[in-house]
């Protein structure tokens, strides 16, 4: 059968209630802990997770449970400064300033995966397998950071990839949601249909939540019904699997 790889991204303390109601609302539509949480260490500089034991306990408790935990980014924030035009745009337009990893060379990467790894395993207890990076943006150096840290899979926008191995997991682009603006609230609605048909033949097929997407009504609902009909369709799988 063919498979759904559902993901939670932005988890931090930050949004503590908005994750906590997500987790509702999957478990509501019976995914249990058949789904990935993508852990931020120090969202924005703001929010470090050794301050916040509570949110890292229930991170902890939902790992036991089973969710699957990934590594994603480190500040959430990109603070480089691109060296084209197009690179700027690129972070400014796809990404609202926080494609971290886009501009950072190998050594810079490298040096916030080995912190966010220490991070997530003295404040979390979790030991990681996986990243994605914050709008699914990688530069070259990030890149073979994680090939050179060993990370079994990593994420962006077209596929999945095991850096360790050097080979595509599963190809195909991601369905996810935006609600900073009305015209992209529309856009999702759009495209979430419009990938209901085109990616069906696709093996797997992602799908990833953010916590502001709750502040759509109409989000939330386009949500509920992309996962409940996939469902039918798919099982749920974790990206572990797919490297196994």
């Amino acid at each position: 059968m063919k498979q759904l790889l559902l993901s939670v991204h932005d988890v931090t303390p930050h949004h503590f209630e908005r994750l906590k109601a997500i987790h509702a609302f999957l478990q509501d539509l019976g995914v249990g802990p058949r789904y990935a949480m993508l852990v931020v260490p120090d969202f924005w500089r703001q929010w470090p997770l050794e301050e916040h034991s509570d949110f890292a306990s229930w991170i902890r408790d939902r790992a036991n449970e089973g969710v699957e935990m990934i590594l994603h980014g480190f500040t959430h924030r990109d603070e480089t400064s691109h060296p084209s035009a197009f690179k700027s745009w690129k972070a400014r337009t796809l990404t609202a300033r926080e494609g971290e990893f886009y501009g950072l060379s190998r050594d810079q990467a490298q040096e916030r995966l080995e912190n966010g790894i220490k991070v997530l395993r003295q404040a979390c207890a979790l030991e990681v397998q996986g990243f994605v990076a914050p709008a699914w943006l990688y530069s070259d150096g990030t890149r073979d950071a994680l090939g050179a840290l060993g990370f079994r899979f990593a994420e962006d926008h077209w596929h999945v990839w095991s850096p360790a191995r050097q080979a595509t997991l599963c190809r195909g682009p991601v369905i996810s949601y935006a609600s900073r603006s009305e015209s992209r609230i529309r856009s999702s609605l759009f495209w979430s249909k419009l990938a209901d048909r085109l990616l069906r033949p696709l093996p797997v097929l992602r799908l990833a939540i953010h916590p502001h997407d709750l502040d759509s009504q109409r989000l939330v609902e386009e949500i509920r019904r992309t996962i409940s009909r996939q469902q039918q369709r798919r099982n749920l799988c974790r990206y572990a699997e797919l490297a196994a």
